[in-house]
């Protein structure tokens, strides 16, 4: 009783919300959005989600919303959270005792 082995599978055909997803931050990563300042930054993304919906017309209102969110998302600035940076900080404290008391 051995498996019979499979042929693998095919990749996955990517859908019309994944393809409006990574053609939106490929815009924004081409075209400077991250460097505008925050009015020309929602102009620019009220521009670009009317491509989107003449582009992908199969998209659904929600699937529109989302994909603006995710965009506005990826145009924020990275912000560090105080918690993580504790955990460093005490990282490199015990790194240079250690250091320290070993020399």
């Amino acid at each position: 009783m051995t498996k019979k082995k499979t042929a693998p599978r095919p990749p996955a055909m990517p859908t019309a919300f994944d393809s409006a997803r990574d053609e939106l931050f490929s815009h924004i990563l081409r075209c400077g959005v991250l460097e505008a300042a925050p009015e020309h930054q929602k102009e620019w993304m009220d521009d670009t989600m009317q491509y989107v919906a003449d582009r992908y017309p199969e998209l659904s209102g929600e699937q529109q919303s989302q994909l603006r969110v995710l965009g506005e998302r990826f145009c924020q600035p990275v912000t560090r959270h105080p918690a993580a940076d504790t955990e460093v900080e005490g990282t490199n404290e015990v790194a240079t005792a250690t250091a320290d008391a070993t020399a």
